[in-house]
């Protein structure tokens, strides 16, 4: 570089700093209104977290940028900018299936940002008697996966606990092996969680036929496992190899592309209505032939769409069967409403779980 370009760079740099300082000095500006939002928020008894309004603000941002800027990154960053004012106004708790690095772990910090306190917790439904008892602002847990499908524990607590659903993430699920040495030859036994186990069936058998594999409660313990056993392997996420110090083996070794994971948000209070809603209900019906779909007949006389209905059998009544439904659009549509007022008086028992913005699903 000559001294001509290397005072060109130097001036650019200049520029760069000078532009760094306003973004900062907006962001202070930006602070400030969100506290005082946060404050009117409080005397109204209100919760910082608007799901609806944080989606319009993210939807705006994208249209003025016109893709000039990497939209990705845009919304990374402003994802952050929203967590640290939303979280600047109250500081929230969110509870979730622990320990760090796992998948719920992942998810939580992609609908929340990294500003609030997270809590890891053993298991689903803890995170339910977190929320339930608002020692958690909110909680995370996993309700379906698009290859090993419903996580029953969900199911249950959905039926067991007084909480809201409030949110959903579509987060794909990708995993790697992983060890210290990150050689093949010196693993003698690998760790996860049986549903991970699950997913990466065919290709442990086509490579490491001879290995033992062994359940454990989560991705992550599989990698804590692994940082201090070198004759162990875990499979976990790319999160937990950097987090417990370990070497890839192998990237990806899931059996199916577009492996995804479905989560849920759980909280005291649903968003208000984004205009790209779904409500869940939980319910269940009279054991007679044709109750079915004479309870869901309401719905399609209204044009209510359904998207997605799981059975889970009642533990203490054998066979009688809960119904899991998922339908598009939100309690305070006329619609919707009418719909489910129709179909409550053929259920012995029905539950309004929440409505609440549908998330984005991810292309992998």
């Amino acid at each position: 570089m000559d001294a001509q370009q290397f005072e060109r760079l130097k001036r650019l740099r200049e520029r760069i700093d000078g532009i760094d300082k306003e973004l900062v000095k907006l962001l202070q500006e930006r602070l400030e209104v969100a506290q005082e939002i946060g404050q009117m928020k409080a005397e109204a008894c209100q919760q910082p977290l608007d799901v609806t309004r944080e989606r319009e603000v993210i939807s705006n941002i994208l249209k003025q940028n016109r893709d000039k800027f990497p939209p990705d990154g845009l919304r990374v960053i402003f994802g952050e900018i929203i967590s640290a004012c939303r979280n600047a106004q109250r500081p929230a708790k969110v509870g979730y299936l622990g320990p760090e690095t796992t998948f719920t772990h992942m998810a939580a910090a992609k609908f929340f940002g990294h500003a609030p306190q997270f809590l890891p917790l053993g298991n689903i439904t803890e995170v339910f008697e977190e929320v339930e008892r608002r020692r958690a602002d909110f909680g995370v847990v996993p309700v379906e996966n698009s290859v090993e499908g419903t996580v029953a524990l969900t199911l249950d607590g959905l039926h067991d606990f007084k909480v809201k659903l409030c949110g959903e993430i579509y987060l794909p699920i990708s995993h790697d092996l992983i060890s210290q040495s990150g050689r093949v030859d010196k693993i003698k036994r690998i760790l996860s969680h049986p549903h991970a186990l699950a997913q990466c069936r065919g290709w442990l058998q086509r490579h490491l036929p001879a290995v033992p594999t062994e359940e454990v409660v989560s991705t992550a313990q599989a990698a804590r496992w692994a940082s201090v056993d070198p004759s162990v392997a875990a499979i976990a996420s790319p999160m937990a190899a950097t987090t417990y110090n370990l070497q890839i083996v192998a990237k990806s070794i899931e059996d199916f592309e577009g492996n995804t994971t479905r989560f849920l948000v759980l909280g005291q209070q649903c968003p208000r209505p984004s205009g790209n809603d779904k409500t869940s209900l939980l319910l269940s019906l009279e054991d007679r032939p044709g109750s079915l779909f004479r309870l869901l007949e309401p719905l399609a006389e209204r044009e209510v769409n359904l998207t997605k209905i799981q059975s889970r059998p009642v533990k203490d009544e054998p066979w009688r069967y809960l119904f899991y439904v998922d339908i598009s659009g939100h309690i305070e549509d006329d619609k919707v409403k009418e719909g489910v007022e129709a179909i409550r008086k053929g259920c012995t028992f029905l539950k309004w779980l929440g409505s609440y913005p549908k998330g984005e699903m991810v292309n992998t």
